[in-house]
C-alpha cells in the first residue's frame, strides 16, 4: 500500500507526522510519502518522510483566506502554478494505485477528491465547539456571525459533500462533539481524539522539579512561530510582563518563553533587556539545553528556550499566550490560558474571539496587557473554576494516543482495498 499525505500548514505537517510515524510502525507498513501543499514541510524533512512534488513557501504564510491582499500576493508569487502542478502529483500517484490522507481544512480534501484515488481527512481546523457546546448554540451578536451556523454544522455543505464521497474512507474530526455532528450525514467519522495532544511528555527533570516544594508561580509565554508577527506579539507579552511584576512584587514569578526555532532570539532578547531585564550566566532552569538564555529582574526569572517546548507547558501554572495549536496543546493538559488580540495575519482579533469559542471557558480574552495581572489573580482565588478548567480542557482536546489510534484505523479502511 502506498499512502500520499497532503497538508497545508506547520501545525498540519506536525501532526500529519505523527500519524505517519505511527502508520510506519503498523505489522504491514505501507511506502508513505508527503505533499506539503503549504510552505516547505519541515517537519517532513526533520523526520526523513519522503516529499513528492513541488513545494514552494507563499508570502501569505498559508493565512490566504483571512486577507484578499495576501491570496494576490499569493497569486503574483506563483500560487496558481504550484497548486496546478500539485494537483498533477496528486492525480499521478491515484494512477499509481495509491491512497491519500488529507490533514488540515478543505484544501487537502479537495485534492484528496481531485486525485481520484480512495482517500481519507483528519481535520485539524474545524470544530462544532465553534458554533455550540454540548449545552447548545453559542450566542452570537452580528447576522454575519449568526449566518456561520446556517447549514446546520462548522462543515458546510461542500464540504461534507467531499467527506460523504465512497472513496472517502474515513474522516477522523478533533473532538467528540464534532464527531457526532459529521454522523447525522451518514459521514463515516470514527471519534479516535486529537493527534495535537501526542508526542507533549515532558522530561524526567521537568517532572522532578515539579515535584519541588514551594515552586514558583509559573507562566508559560506563548508568542507564536510565524515571524514577523511573532515579535509584534512578543512585544505585547513583555508589556504584560511588566504589569505583573508590579501586581505581584513579593512572590517569585518564573517565566518560561516557549520560542519556535524558526524565530531568532536576538529580537526578543533585546526588548527584554530595554525593559531592564539582566541576562544572567547561569541557566539552572532546563540544564538540557545549553543554548537556553535566562534573564532575571527582582525576584522573577525569565527563560528562552527553542529546545523543550513540553516541560515549558508542563511547568507552567498558566499561560499567556498568542498562539494557535501551541495554546489548544497548553488547554490540552487541563491549564488556563489568557489571550491577547494581535495585529495579524494569525492572531487577529477575530481569530482570538474564535479560540475563546473553540476551548471554552479555558481561555481568558483580555484585550490590553495591563489587562492580564487582574486576570491571573482572578483565576488564582478561584480554586473550584480552576478545576472546571482542568475538565474542560482536556474534555476538548481529547486524551493521548490519537494518531497511533488513527494510523490503526487506517491500516483497516485501506487495508480492505489491498485484501
Amino acid at each position: 500500500m502506498k499512502i500520499l499525505c497532503l497538508s497545508n500548514g506547520h501545525g498540519e505537517d506536525a501532526i500529519a507526522v505523527r500519524i505517519l510515524q505511527a502508520l510506519q510502525q503498523q505489522p504491514q507498513a505501507p511506502e508513505i510519502a508527503a505533499l506539503p501543499l503549504v510552505g516547505k514541510g519541515q517537519a517532513y524533512i526533520n523526520h526523513n518522510i519522503a516529499i513528492v512534488g513541488p513545494v514552494k513557501p507563499m508570502p501569505s504564510g498559508g493565512f490566504v483566506y483571512m486577507d484578499g491582499r495576501q491570496l494576490a500576493r499569493d497569486v503574483k508569487g506563483g500560487l496558481l502554478q504550484l497548486t496546478l502542478a500539485q494537483i498533477k502529483i496528486v492525480k499521478t500517484w491515484a494512477k499509481e494505485g495509491g491512497v491519500i490522507l488529507a490533514v488540515g481544512d478543505i484544501v487537502p480534501l479537495l485534492f484528496a477528491w481531485l486525485s481520484g484515488a480512495p482517500y481519507a481527512f483528519v481535520g485539524t481546523a474545524k470544530s462544532e465547539y465553534y458554533l455550540r457546546d454540548e449545552v447548545g448554540p453559542l450566542p452570537r451578536n452580528s447576522w454575519f456571525e449568526k449566518m456561520e451556523a446556517w447549514s446546520g454544522s462548522v462543515y458546510l455543505p461542500w464540504e461534507r459533500w467531499l467527506m460523504s464521497r465512497p472513496k472517502c474512507r474515513a474522516v477522523f474530526p478533533r473532538d467528540n462533539l464534532t464527531n457526532a455532528g459529521l454522523k447525522r450525514w451518514s459521514i463515516p467519522a470514527f471519534d479516535l481524539g486529537n493527534p495535537m495532544m501526542d508526542s507533549l511528555e515532558p522530561s524526567a527533570a521537568a517532572i522532578a522539579t515539579k515535584s519541588q516544594e514551594n515552586p514558583p508561580l509559573t507562566i508559560a509565554l506563548l508568542p507564536g512561530s510565524r515571524p514577523p508577527e511573532a515579535y509584534a506579539n512578543w512585544h505585547q507579552i513583555i508589556q504584560a510582563i511588566a504589569r505583573m511584576l508590579e501586581t505581584f512584587p513579593n512572590r517569585p514569578l518564573l517565566f518560561l518563553g516557549a520560542i519556535a526555532p524558526g524565530l531568532d532570539l536576538d529580537k526578543l532578547r533585546e526588548p527584554l533587556e530595554a525593559q531592564a531585564w539582566r541576562l544572567s550566566t547561569t541557566n539552572h532552569i532546563f540544564s538540557s539545553d545549553p543554548t537556553a538564555l535566562c534573564f532575571t529582574q527582582r525576584k522573577a526569572t525569565l527563560v528562552l528556550t527553542q529546545q523543550v517546548f513540553n516541560d515549558c507547558l508542563h511547568l507552567a501554572d498558566l499561560a499567556i499566550a498568542m498562539a494557535g495549536t501551541a495554546t489548544e496543546q497548553f488547554v490540552g493538559l487541563g491549564k488556563p490560558a489568557i489571550t491577547l488580540p494581535g495585529q495579524g495575519p494569525q492572531f487577529t482579533p477575530a481569530f482570538a474571539e474564535a479560540q475563546t469559542r473553540l476551548l471554552g471557558c479555558s481561555i481568558t480574552l483580555v484585550q490590553q496587557p495591563a489587562q492580564v495581572p487582574k486576570a491571573i489573580e482572578a483565576l488564582l482565588s478561584n480554586p473550584d473554576r480552576l478545576q472546571i478548567i482542568a475538565d474542560n480542557g482536556q474534555h476538548r482536546m481529547g486524551a493521548p494516543g490519537a494518531a497511533q489510534r488513527i494510523a490503526t484505523q487506517l491500516a483497516q479502511q485501506f487495508g480492505k482495498l489491498h485484501g
